[in-house]
């Protein structure tokens, strides 16, 4: 835009800002009849209260919160009605003459507060001289432990005593036992306490009544990958192949051989189990040279019972008879005239070195 016409719009806007005055018509009267000294009228015509001031034309003074029986001039006050007396006007003043809350002779007077205050007559007390002066209010409570006396507001003879849990008897003195009903499981030790007891768990249980099993196998305590089996109060370790113990520590070939005592140590339950390893100084046979001496036993035995068969068949051969040797099922099954031929085999066998030594004497 040049120059000359930013000017010339310049001037028509500062023409139109003197002209609107005039061209506007005039406001129209307002019909607000608002209190002009509590209030204002808005755009609307709507009455605008000043702080402490209500109502339609904003005509009526706000009382002090909180007044019962009271009215106001101007906001914020509370001027009590007849017969009502207090800051907030809610003190009866007529209490004394109208109610009459004193009790057993005792006296009402009113006070400048606007409460009232009765004098008791020997022997009575309380707000309304209601209670009078028994066993419990004449001396120090007999109670014990917390224990509350009562004496029917004083009109019983004797006094009786209220006592807290946990404890009994006529002032409350015996402490309960706790540990009568047997809380405590799974064997564990009851102590009692005052009003409460505790229990004392034995090994691999926990809880307040000992009722919740310790998983043994937490801590890990099976070797050489063996599995763990919780048990009430302790674990049980199921071995791989090639070992044993307690916890899985020991190699099958180790077994029998004195240990070797070291620092370290397992923990069964909370009785600590000593792991061992012993070492011998002298050299042992491998497994490889076990086998081979138990087949060479094996063969040297096998040899002895054939060469004993063969002996014992050619006794037999010579007696003419039936072998002397056969299995122990055959044995059960001889008649008796076999077993008279064995034994006549045998005294033949026992008489042939005095027939040779007769042939040798006749040649």
């Amino acid at each position: 835009m040049h120059c000359s016409q930013r000017l010339y719009c310049f001037y028509f806007i500062c023409f139109l800002s003197l002209m609107c005055p005039v061209l506007l018509p005039p406001p129209a009267e307002s019909d607000c009849s608002c209190n002009i000294t509590n209030s204002r009228c808005d755009e609307f015509g709507v009455c605008r209260c000043d702080p402490g001031w209500d109502g339609e034309q904003c005509e009526r003074c706000v009382p002090t919160p909180g007044c019962l029986h009271g009215s106001c001039q101007q906001p914020w006050q509370c001027s009590c009605e007849p017969g009502w007396g207090g800051r907030f006007c809610d003190k009866d003043l007529l209490v004394c003459s109208e109610q009459q809350p004193c009790h057993n002779g005792a006296t009402c007077v009113m006070e400048d507060s606007g409460d009232y205050t009765c004098l008791c007559p020997a022997g009575f007390h309380g707000k309304d001289c209601q209670l009078k002066t028994g066993p419990c209010h004449q001396r120090r409570t007999p109670c014990k432990n917390g224990g509350l006396c009562e004496d029917a507001d004083g009109f019983a003879a004797e006094l009786t005593c209220r006592c807290l849990a946990g404890f009994t008897g006529p002032r409350c003195e015996t402490d309960v036992d706790d540990c009568v009903m047997k809380p405590c499981a799974n064997g564990a030790t009851c102590l009692d306490g005052t009003n409460r007891f505790s229990c004392l768990c034995p090994t691999g249980f926990t809880g307040r009544f000992c009722t919740v099993n310790v998983d043994d196998c937490a801590s890990r305590p099976c070797l050489n990958a063996g599995r763990c089996l919780d048990r009430a109060g302790g674990f049980r370790c199921i071995c791989r192949p090639g070992f044993t113990g307690t916890s899985c520590e020991t190699p099958l070939g180790d077994v029998g051989k004195p240990p070797r005592t070291t620092g370290n140590s397992s923990h069964h339950g909370d009785r600590p189990l000593k792991v061992t390893v012993s070492e011998r100084s002298t050299a042992r046979l491998s497994e490889m040279q076990l086998i081979l001496l138990l087949v060479l036993a094996g063969l040297t035995l096998g040899a002895v019972v054939l060469t004993a068969a063969l002996v014992l068949q050619g006794h037999c051969r010579n007696c003419g008879t039936a072998p002397c040797w056969s299995s122990s099922s055959s044995q059960r099954g001889q008649t008796s005239v076999q077993r008279a031929q064995q034994d006549e085999c045998h005294f033949l066998n026992a008489a042939e070195p005095e027939k040779k030594k007769l042939n040798t004497v006749v040649m």
